[in-house]
């Protein structure tokens, strides 16, 4: 049963990483909230065959932004003209990350700094974008997604695991700073979801069973789990919820 959050009709929301996944899946939610959503993403493809869907469903369309959030100034430039052009984003949900396996031996400073950018940097630039526009209308709500793997210290991803880390340290010292305006910023932690790209490349049947083994919940986590959080925390409903993590894992913490 689909929950309908009134409060969320219209809002303007800014997503990154929206083309796939579970960025994909929080825009199909906001979409289906009538809310007026903006996404970024690189993938064009992906992006489009979304677009697609929506349409097809019969949801308000929300706007695809091509950008690659490597590129801070072009990221601060999309957000800069939403709000121009229709004025402050109410909902900022920061999603875009990539967890690509590595081992300590083969992260080089290059390496490093493109990991850091792509799971964190983004992150505090993207609030700093809306946050005046929040300030204005006394009124906010930025959503960080983390992951448990820092939680659990998986230990094959280690500069992933690093930036997820500091996403929690930075929606805390959000939360704090951007209170007195009743902005309100939490971070969502995510375990191991069902994603194209998790089954494509790690969910194999041996690891399934490992995780479905270490859950309370013996069940399959889907984007949807972690979407339907997203929600909540973006709405008035949760307006007592700040400098929060919220695990989506299933229990497996």
């Amino acid at each position: 049963m689909k929950v309908k959050y009134f409060d969320l009709k219209n809002k303007r929301v800014f997503i990154s990483g929206g083309g796939s996944g579970i960025g994909a899946t929080i825009v199909e939610h906001f979409c289906e909230q009538n809310s007026e959503v903006y996404f970024i993403d690189i993938n064009i493809k992906a992006s489009k065959k979304l677009l697609k869907n929506i349409k097809k469903k019969k949801l308000r369309s929300p706007t695809f932004i091509e950008c690659n959030i490597l590129d801070i100034k072009k990221l601060q430039t999309i957000i800069k003209d939403i709000i121009n052009k229709k004025g402050p984003i109410h909902c900022l949900i920061n999603s875009a990350a990539n967890d690509d396996r590595h081992t300590t031996e083969q992260v080089d400073e290059k390496y490093w700094e493109n990991r850091m950018s792509i799971n964190l940097k983004h992150y505090f630039f993207a609030a700093q974008s809306v946050v005046k526009g929040m300030k204005k209308i006394k009124s906010g709500s930025i959503v960080n997604l983390s992951s448990v793997s820092w939680v659990l210290g998986e230990g094959d991803k280690v500069v992933y695991e690093t930036a997820k880390s500091a996403v929690v340290g930075l929606t805390r010292s959000f939360a704090q700073e951007f209170g007195k305006y009743n902005i309100r910023t939490n971070s969502v932690i995510p375990g191991s979801i069902a994603t194209e790209r998790q089954i494509k490349h790690w969910l194999t049947p041996k690891y399934k069973k490992l995780i479905l083994d270490s859950q309370a919940l013996k069940r399959q986590l889907k984007p949807e789990d972690v979407a339907r959080l997203v929600l909540f925390l973006s709405s008035d409903q949760s307006s007592g919820c700040t400098k929060q993590s919220f695990f989506v894992d299933a229990g497996v913490t």
